[in-house]
Order: structure tokens, then C-alpha cells, then sequence
């Protein structure tokens, strides 16, 4: 397979996902999509040299501005978005304006977020140009930018018009932040597609190799699991589905945010989590030993991390959790596993449990480096 498409089943807000090789080249596809439609273009210092040109030339005369923001976690802020606010002002850019956010995970959230709010609202297109954007933040409608307090705190449910994920991006990926986007993919096997994971266990060498074939396997499996849940849940209702999305998530966000999000990528947050979650559903008696070492094995086997960094401290993680968005009247929930497969979201433990877990992670972490 070297192409696929799909939609997100939203009603009058439905959307496409395409998915290929030598997407960003194809002037009919952006015609289609945008029609005359004045332009802003949104992507970020690493970026813009390797795709911007290519993208300006695809969209010619509809390019109204190119706005060039800071690469990092640590600049999805109140500051950089309303840099960006500035400059679509100065463009005049009005409401029928669309912003198209070429770059990952960052870009897309800003943009997003610039495009729900600006002028009470205005259309966006995702050209995720990472595999963690293709496969996760690109698709569902989250917007947000980042707190000192908490990550993505502020921000606003706004969904694109279309997912446009191009996967010769990929191929100029750094190893680190490819492998930090496969810590999303195997997530959705592990919360509610087991015969998924089995195929990321059996291909991992084609996927780790980025093979074509493979990685639009990859893309599409993942958006087609996130698409049947935001389908379901689009906003995350109270007990819908869409949490479980956040497996590993409430981790991996402490860890972030006590580590100033300048140590760890987005995705070795969640493999961290992911790991941490799995322990502590199998010390609940849930997920079998078996699964957490066939969990903690596939992890470490894309390269990424499995412990959390050391001069972390426990109680300050388990306070960030508590603050955590999907926490409900101050007490902490968590996405666990039954099996394989299997996700729940559950509050339904001791808080001196949690802690006891933080305790000897940060302590594992400690041995490791001393």
C-alpha cells in the first residue's frame, strides 16, 4: 500500500485524512481543498528550510503570509502565539483566511489554537511533517499552547479541514524524533487494537527501517484508530472514550513539566508513561507480567526511553498529576490496561499506591546514572 485515504466522521465537520508519498507537490489536491482561499502559512525554523519553498509553490498566488515561529516545546506559549497573532493582523488577513500549519506536533497546536480564536474562528489545514503529528496531534481538533503550570492548558477544540500527512517527510527525520512518534503508534495498540500491536511487533524492523509500504501502513492504522474514537468522543466527554487516548499521557506531562519540556521529546514522555502505567496496572493485579515485559520490551526496542529521568522528585510529579486536565475535583485519573488491548480509565486506586510507584521510579532512574 502506497496511498490511503480516510475520513474523520464528524457530521458537517467531517474531514479527509491523505495519506503518500509526493502529497506536497500535488497542486489538484490543494485545489480541491482550498479552492481561491487566501492563505497564511505557518511552520517553524527547522522546517521551513527543507519544505517551505515547496509548499509556497504548490499554493502560488494564495500565499498572503509566511509566518516562521521558534522550534521547541518550551515555545508553544502565550508569547509565540500572540507574535503570531500580530503577524496575521499585519497581513490583514481576514476570517475567510486559511492558516495551514506545515510542521509537527508544536506547529499544529499553535496554528490550531491561532485558528479557533482568531476572528472567533477561522479554517486550518495539518500538513504534519513528523510521524508523532501524522499519526496523533494532527488529527481530532486539540489546539492548545502550553502553561508554566501545566502543558497544554490553554487551548480550544477546532478542527481542520483536511489532514494532508506526506510521508517522504519522514525520511529527514532525526532518529530520536522518529522514534518518538512510533511511542504514539503503539499506543493505540496497546489501548484497543491487539491485533495491531502484533503487526508493529512483526514488522518492527520495516517500520524502524521506514519503509514505504510499512510506514503508510503505520499512518493509516493509527489515524483510522484515532478517527473511530474522536468520531465517538469528539470532546472528550466525562467517561467517553477519547481519554483513553491519553494512555501514558498524565505520566508523561508531570515529567515534562517538571523537566521544563527542554530534556525529554513529546513521545519519550509517553513511552516513559506508557511504561509507568503499565507497571502500575499489573501492581493493581490487572495486566499480567507477561504483557508489561512484552509492553516494556517493544518500547525499548524502537529506542526509546523506559525509566524517567533521574533529579526527578516523586511527590513533586504526583502534585503536577493532580493537575493534570484529566483529573476530576482533585483527584487523579489514570488510563491503565487490563491486557493488551484492553484500556480503562480508572481513579480507582490508593493516591499512597501512585506515589509508591513515583518513589521507585525516581529511585530506579537514581541507580541507573549513579
Amino acid at each position: 500500500m502506497q496511498a490511503a485515504s480516510l475520513d474523520v466522521q464528524l457530521g458537517s465537520r467531517s474531514y479527509p485524512i491523505h495519506i503518500g508519498r509526493g502529497l506536497l507537490d500535488d497542486a489538484s489536491l490543494f485545489t480541491r481543498l482550498l479552492g481561491d482561499a487566501r492563505v497564511a502559512v505557518v511552520t517553524n525554523t527547522t522546517v521551513a528550510p527543507l519544505y517551505l519553498e515547496r509548499v509556497r509553490a504548490v499554493l502560488g498566488e494564495r500565499v498572503a503570509l509566511v509566518k516562521i515561529l521558534p522550534d521547541g516545546e518550551e515555545h508553544k506559549n502565550l508569547a509565540v502565539l500572540s507574535d503570531l497573532y500580530d503577524a496575521l493582523l499585519s497581513a490583514r488577513c481576514d476570517r475567510n483566511c486559511t492558516l495551514v500549519a506545515l510542521g509537527g506536533g508544536v506547529v499544529g497546536d499553535i496554528t490550531g489554537f491561532a485558528a479557533a480564536t482568531y476572528q472567533r474562528g477561522v479554517s486550518f489545514v495539518q500538513i504534519p511533517t513528523t510521524l508523532l503529528a501524522q499519526v496523533d496531534s494532527s488529527v481530532g481538533g486539540k489546539t492548545a499552547v502550553n502553561h508554566p503550570r501545566g502543558k497544554n492548558m490553554i487551548g480550544a477544540f477546532h478542527q481542520p479541514r483536511a489532514v494532508i500527512a506526506d510521508i517522504d517527510t519522514l525520511s529527514t527525520l532525526p532518529v530520536r524524533e522518529y522514534a518518538a512518534g512510533l511511542a504514539e503508534v503503539l499506543k493505540y495498540g496497546l489501548i484497543g487494537d491487539a491485533p495491531f500491536h502484533a503487526w508493529i511487533s512483526a514488522n518492527a524492523a520495516a517500520i524502524a527501517a521506514r519503509e514505504s509500504a510499512s510506514l503508510v501502513e503505520v499512518v493509516r492504522r493509527s489515524c483510522a484508530n484515532k478517527a473511530r474514537v474522536v468520531a465517538a468522543d469528539e470532546r472528550e466527554e466525562e467517561g467517553g472514550s477519547r481519554a483513553l487516548l491519553n494512555f501514558g499521557h498524565t505520566f508523561g506531562h508531570a515529567i515534562e513539566t517538571a523537566t521544563g519540556y527542554r530534556s525529554l521529546l513529546h513521545g519519550e514522555a509517553v513511552a516513559i508513561g506508557m511504561v509507568m502505567a503499565a507497571r502500575f496496572s499489573h501492581e493493581l493485579g490487572w495486566l499480567s507480567a507477561e504483557d508489561l515485559l512484552d509492553i516494556r520490551t517493544l518500547i525499548a526496542r524502537f529506542g526509546l526511553p523506559v525509566a524517567p529521568p533521574p533529579g526527578l522528585d516523586a511527590a513533586d510529579l504526583l502534585s503536577l498529576m493532580r493537575g493534570d486536565k484529566k483529573s476530576s475535583s482533585g483527584r487523579i485519573r489514570l488510563v491503565l490496561l487490563r491486557r493488551i488491548g484492553e484500556a480503562v480509565l480508572s481513579r480507582d486506586f490508593p493516591e499512597s499506591a501512585l506515589l509508591e510507584l513515583l518513589e521507585a521510579s525516581t529511585r530506579a532512574s537514581e541507580a541507573l546514572t549513579a
